[in-house]
């Protein structure tokens, strides 16, 4: 039997996130009675992977660590990296709906996603970074990778748009949009310091500068949306809100997710770190972390749900995590990324739910190749930009 605290230490260790004394007290434990069998099979169940025992040395691994380590702190707050890296441990530690794995590894690779270039084939790539903003005046530019733009208080670098911040003191306003196609995504700062992320095919409006002291807003016309809002007690105590035609969303200062697609009788608003208010024409909801409100848009009501709020925000760190998710959702994200078409030849296959973690850059074969050998699905088939799952 392996205890809870152990088990939370095992996750560590595969996912490269262990301390010295967790990995001291984990050899401690392996080496002790069944316990190295008892380790074997744990991970060979929870993970799909054989692990190798013969060489569990804690010093080498450590070693591993701090290197890795190093080289994430380069590139987000270790504080956030834990955080991020263990809710997606969690998702495939939970187990699995449809008796499979999502999840994929090796023996020399086990951090949860294998992020390694790919060729991808039928003409279908993996989304990228690239955006059209509108400017006020009507016109057009495409952002795009490795491609510069520069304009007034606006830059950007083909990878994020910068606003440069420009205090206005009157309450003259002008706003330009930003527009993500199918197979794309964007980063962007405000002109107040709020970092936003867009996922593909989403559209949002924003003022080119607020105005010290008021109300700070922006408008999420559609689509998908996380919020790093710059606090309101770095801004006179100007709140912050995120508008939609269906719902409003107030903040004072904090981290949430809004997804809110045209197609879909749903939006959902996710709280990751601080305090909003959710409201629509019905009612007034009050969210704390972890908890996601849905907005049925059909009736109007307004439910509050628990969730783990740093899964749902994994599409930010270049991950599908589909914790609990039917095929039918699951597709509507690999569509909307690879810019294809998803055709079910048989409906019932759409409920099918299934637990996984995927890196947003696989080809899109081997996606389907994984989706393929849970058996719920006979076979697939790729023809110009439609897939066809059978």
């Amino acid at each position: 039997m392996i205890s809870a605290e152990i088990e939370n230490i095992i996750v560590k260790f595969l996912t490269k996130q262990a301390s010295a004394s967790e990995l001291n007290a984990l050899e401690k434990w392996v080496a002790e009675s069944d316990n190295k069998k008892i380790f074997k099979e744990y991970v060979k169940v929870n993970f799909a992977i054989e692990y190798n025992m013969m060489e569990f040395d804690s010093n080498k691994v450590m070693s591993e660590l701090l290197e890795a380590f190093a080289k994430e702190q380069k590139v987000r707050k270790l504080k956030k990296l834990r955080q991020l890296v263990y809710y997606a441990a969690a998702a495939v530690v939970l187990g699995v709906v449809a008796t499979t794995y999502f999840y994929r590894t090796n023996l020399a690779e086990t951090s949860i996603v294998v992020s390694k270039k790919v060729v991808v084939n039928n003409g279908i790539k993996a989304g990228t970074d690239k955006a059209m903003l509108t400017l006020e005046d009507g016109s057009v530019v495409v952002l795009e990778k490795n491609k510069t733009y520069k304009k007034g208080n606006i830059i950007s670098n083909g990878e994020k748009l910068i606003c440069k911040n420009t205090k206005k003191s009157d309450g003259a306003v002008a706003y330009n949009y930003l527009t993500i196609p199918r197979g794309g995504q964007f980063k962007m700062s405000l002109a107040d310091g709020t970092q936003v992320w867009l996922n593909s095919e989403s559209k949002m409006k924003f003022p080119v500068a607020f105005v010290e002291g008021s109300l700070r807003k922006v408008e999420l016309i559609y689509g998908e949306a996380f919020f790093e809002v710059s606090p309101s007690s770095e801004h006179k105590g100007a709140k912050f809100k995120v508008l939609n035609k269906n719902q409003e969303v107030e903040v004072l200062g904090t981290e949430f997710n809004i997804k809110a697609y045209p197609n879909e009788d749903k939006i959902y608003t996710t709280l990751v770190e601080g305090k909003v208010t959710v409201s629509n024409s019905n009612s007034k909801k009050h969210l704390i972390p972890n908890q996601q409100s849905v907005i049925d848009l059909k009736n109007g009501a307004i439910a509050i749900n628990a969730i783990d709020a740093y899964n749902e925000v994994l599409w930010t760190k270049g991950i599908f995590s589909f914790k609990g998710k039917n095929l039918k959702e699951i597709m509507d994200v690999i569509s909307r990324w690879y810019d294809v078409q998803v055709m079910f030849q048989n409906t019932a296959l759409e409920k099918v739910k299934f637990n996984g973690v995927l890196s947003k850059n696989d080809n899109i074969n081997e996606i389907l190749k994984i989706i393929k050998k849970t058996n719920f699905i006979n076979d697939y088939e790729i023809k110009d930009r439609t897939i066809t799952l059978k």
